[in-house]
């Protein structure tokens, strides 16, 4: 990535800059100022989220927003209520209290006088979901939207429940926030009352993770905030960013067909990351996709980008297996709309041990069983990939020896895909509460096995995510499970492998006890949206090189350590899958702050106990600067039985080596259908 050091504008950053609430409350941001602006007034870009602008997300938000400062943009970096330095107490993502203090800021923010009344929003992730969720309720200051990362429906695709199914990320994110939420603000910007806020913070946050598990089932909690509620209520331009390796690429073609006003789509080979530090890669120079975005809607400048394809695709070249990529070859595809009439639906019927390619089904019913392994799972990887270390799916041949699969023929030609595959399924089980995790592979020649896409389904959903309902052991149903959408190459003399499990713990949380499912053939399919190859695509113009403004300088003082381990205890039969993210300790230059973060993950299972499943996390942070050293310890263990989730947590604060603040939670909740 190229840093530019040489803008249009020269830069002024203000810090601290404070924005009053309505209820006294004031939220803490850094503003980026092209010179002039006071005098000739300019748009203005918002990012709003709760990752502290001090000492967490310093050094991205220097490279964004001063680079859109350097080409004539008022930039801002505002951190929620009861996040960094800013006041209140945050108990809990996407509140009502944050939707209305987001629209307080557009309205303070447009009347400044270095601003002219118009406002672009700009976030990944949580930044990405309040910037969609503020354009629904139509304030007049926001003119356009730059979503990454995000989701127009927070119980379809976010990372408490896939399918119906309970993430294991539902817990990793609770125990994330769990720890943000533990640190104090900043002395030296909010003076003396930093201790007080402190305490507000520890005492009020509350255990996040309890009120997601109480809230199984697509309810009125989750549909607040989601967009696709009505999505007529959206009117500004959108562009709509995610990547392959990312959770949130279903979204970004829902929003290209549903959104009402002007919507494009961008979906490369990334993690959860931006797209100008993609990883894997290629990265792009996604910052002058926005600025180009920026110039058309807040400039009124013609950019082209009111003529160009709505979706923008990379299309992912075969590869082998492996946990970390650095580059995922393949090529930048088109599509004019969303959907489109450029995809071919092929249907693959299911017979004994094969997809039929010829797409004739079987004249005689098979009933195949499966009842996989507990741990059929331990190399999925992480739900949604940050990059942090090795966290894509392994091998498939790990998982496979636990399911049933289906397998293609050697591919005569290759085959190019480009959307949601769909399982239709006419199945039976023996338990009155089922999922199923199907995944579909590439396989080389040497039988190795690459995920290329995957789904979830908790079956007591297969009606309705609002309803769900129990099964009636041995009875037939009809089911439709819709894998991730993805755009792969499978090459000539590949094949295509269909895999089905009734466990993948711990991407998923298991049912309450073990469960054989029964598949017949027959009436069963898989569809694929195949994409043939397009004319189009070679005229597509490539992106310029990554770039980004100058970041804070940082020290290392401690190195970092990031790594997947999968432990197995032979004699006691237990298995164990440890996620270490480490950050080390380093040092922000312009404030002087000495920032150390480690998480640990641990996933345990024994044998085929469905009791025995225990998922544990622990934070510890700390800060300090000279004489001033805190540091807090969070910890969160869940397990459950056939009848409810038990969930304890700790929270310890420390200034120096003298504990201040102690408490522990010990919640039980009931399982429904889950």
């Amino acid at each position: 990535m190229r840093v530019v050091t040489d803008f249009p504008h020269e830069v002024e950053c203000q810090d601290p800059v404070w924005i009053p609430m309505d209820d006294g409350v004031e939220l803490c941001a850094r503003l980026w100022l092209p010179e002039g602006a006071a005098d000739a007034p300019v748009p203005a870009i918002l990012e709003y989220i709760p990752y502290r602008l001090r000492d967490g997300s310093a050094r991205r938000d220097a490279m964004h927003h001063h680079y859109f400062a350097g080409h004539g943009y008022a930039s801002l970096r505002v951190d929620l209520r009861g996040s960094g330095d800013s006041g209140g107490v945050l108990t809990d993502e996407y509140l009502e209290q944050e939707l209305v203090d987001g629209e307080a800021i557009l309205r303070w923010i447009a009347a400044q006088p270095w601003c002219d009344g118009k406002v672009g929003m700009i976030g990944i992730s949580w930044g990405g979901f309040n910037g969609l969720q503020l354009a629904a309720r139509r304030p007049s200051e926001l003119r356009a939207v730059v979503s990454v990362c995000s989701t127009d429906d927070r119980y379809a695709d976010d990372v408490h429940y896939m399918g119906g199914c309970l993430l294991g990320d539902n817990l990793s994110w609770a125990s994330t926030m769990f720890a943000y939420n533990s640190l104090p603000p900043d002395p030296s910007v909010v003076g003396d009352a930093w201790r007080a806020m402190w305490h507000r913070r520890l005492e009020g946050s509350g255990l996040w993770l309890a009120t997601w598990l109480e809230h199984p089932h697509r309810d009125t909690y989750w549909q607040h905030g989601s967009i696709c509620e009505d999505f007529s209520r959206v009117q500004v331009p959108v562009l709509a960013v995610s990547g392959w390796a990312d959770g949130y690429s279903n979204a970004v073609k829902r929003l290209v067909a549903n959104l009402p006003g002007l919507c494009q789509g961008l979906i490369g080979p990334w993690s959860h990351k931006y797209p100008h530090l993609g990883e894997p890669g290629p990265a792009i120079g996604f910052l002058q996709e926005c600025l180009r975005w920026w110039d058309q809607w807040l400039k009124g400048r013609d950019t082209g980008v009111k003529d160009e394809s709505a979706l923008k695709v990379w299309m992912q070249d075969s590869l082998p297996p492996t946990t970390r990529y650095g580059h995922r070859p393949g090529r930048w595809v088109v599509e004019p709309c969303w959907p489109s009439p450029n995809i071919v639906h092929c249907k693959l019927p299911l017979a004994r041990g094969r997809l039929a390619m010829d797409g004739k089904s079987c004249e005689v019913e098979t009933a195949l069983t499966v009842q996989s392994p507990l741990t059929c799972g331990l190399f999925a990887g992480k739900w949604c990939s940050y990059a942090a270390g090795p966290d894509l799916a392994h091998d498939q041949r790990e998982e496979d020896g636990g399911a049933l699969i289906f397998d293609s023929p050697p591919l005569e030609d290759f085959l190019e895909m480009m959307g949601a595959p769909e399982l239709e399924l006419e199945f039976s089980v023996d338990r009155p509460v089922a999922m199923v995790a199907v995944r579909l592979s590439d396989v080389a020649p040497d039988d190795k096995a690459t995920r290329v896409t995957y789904g979830l389904l908790n079956l007591t959903h297969r009606e309705s995510h609002e309803s769900p309902s129990l099964l009636a052991p041995d009875r037939r149903y009809r089911a439709r499970v819709a894998f991730n959408d993805v755009a792969q190459v499978f090459p000539r003399g590949h094949r295509l492998r269909l895999s089905l499990s009734t466990s993948y713990w711990p991407l998923a949380w298991p049912p309450p006890e073990r469960v054989r499912l029964t598949i017949f053939d027959k009436g069963s399919a898989l569809h694929l949206p195949v994409r043939p190859p397009r004319d189009e695509d070679s005229r597509l113009a490539p992106f310029a090189e990554a770039e980004a403004g100058p970041t804070i300088d940082m020290t290392r003082l401690e190195p970092g350590h990031h790594n997947w381990y999968v432990h197995r205890d032979l004699a006691e039969d237990v298995s164990t899958l440890e996620v270490i993210n480490d950050n080390g300790r380093i040092r922000l230059e312009d404030s002087g702050i000495e920032v150390q973060t480690r998480a640990v993950e641990t996933y345990r299972s024994r044998d085929d106990d469905f009791d025995s499943l225990e998922s544990e996390t622990r934070w510890d942070r700390s800060l300090k600067r000279g004489d001033w050293e805190v540091s807090t310890v969070t910890r969160t263990v869940l397990t459950s039985n056939a009848r409810e989730f038990r969930l304890h947590a700790t929270l310890d604060a420390y200034e120096g080596e003298r504990r201040v603040y102690c408490r522990s939670w010990d919640r039980t909740i009931s399982r429904r259908l889950v």
